[in-house]
């Protein structure tokens, strides 16, 4: 008979993988980029797939754990993982409250990672060293700790400060307290960069074509204040579970997805 703790961890799985299914069909992911949770019983360990396409990952056959402190598979014949799982180990290592982390490559957000937005921005090259292979790839725990350190303000913060830390050319990595707000997170970070990519283009058309009618105040765009932003980040955080109730119908219903866990 399995355990409270075997249910429990059976039920994570599922949702894993249907997260890493969602993220693709609103591709957040596609062939690259990745989902991890923390193992609900052992806070030392996390998991996510082996090295395949997120669509494509259907059981727990194709999910790995690993230890939280160095990134290695739990078991040593594990079949073949991602690269950057360092990512989420240094993540969930500096901030225990972590229970989810999503790092993605969409295309629709890497423009913000390198015009000097107020997100923070983690650039890679300012943390290699001579032997470090310099493909963008987070590839070991000193890069991973170095991209950790941006969610917070301050060096010893075990909190994260911030939800979406950007990749300079490379794309954006953000994490939650479960997998539902990571994957709603990192789903609303792409439609938002979309949104304020529009929202730039229209207002550069409009002003640019009667620069003369533009007040100061006309001729910049109004971002949310600080206020506005923490009111609906909290928002955000406990209506998570209405756009995953639809997600998780929409991938059910597309045909490609399978989730045998």
């Amino acid at each position: 008979m399995a355990s409270q703790e075997d249910i429990v961890l059976k039920s994570m799985i599922r949702k894993f993988i249907t997260g890493c299914h969602i993220l693709h069909y609103h591709r957040v992911l596609d062939a690259y980029g990745h989902l991890s949770f923390r193992h609900p019983s052992k806070p030392d360990v996390f998991l996510m797939s082996r090295y395949i396409a997120p669509a494509t990952i259907s059981s727990d056959r194709d999910v790995i754990e690993y230890y939280v402190s160095n990134a290695e598979p739990v078991d040593p014949n594990s079949p073949p993982g991602y690269s950057e799982r360092c990512i989420h180990s240094e993540i969930y290592r500096r901030y225990p409250d972590v229970q989810s982390v999503v790092h993605s490559h969409s295309e629709a957000v890497v423009p913000y990672s390198i015009s000097g937005t107020r997100t923070p921005v983690f650039d890679i090259a300012e943390h290699f060293q001579p032997d470090d292979i310099k493909d963008m790839l987070v590839r070991n725990t000193r890069l991973g700790a170095a991209l950790a350190a941006c969610f917070a303000d301050t060096p010893t913060a075990t909190s994260p400060d911030h939800a979406v830390v950007l990749m300079r050319g490379h794309g954006f990595t953000t994490q939650a307290s479960s997998i539902e707000e990571c994957v709603l997170r990192a789903v609303y970070t792409q439609q938002n960069a979309s949104i304020q990519t529009t929202a730039l283009l229209t207002h550069a058309a409009h002003f640019s074509a009667a620069p003369a009618r533009a007040t100061d105040a006309q001729a910049e765009v109004k971002y949310l204040d600080e206020e506005e932003s923490q009111a609906s980040g909290v928002m955000t955080k406990w209506s998570a579970y209405r756009p995953w109730g639809l997600w998780c119908r929409e991938v059910e219903a597309s045909g490609l997805y399978v989730n045998q866990a």
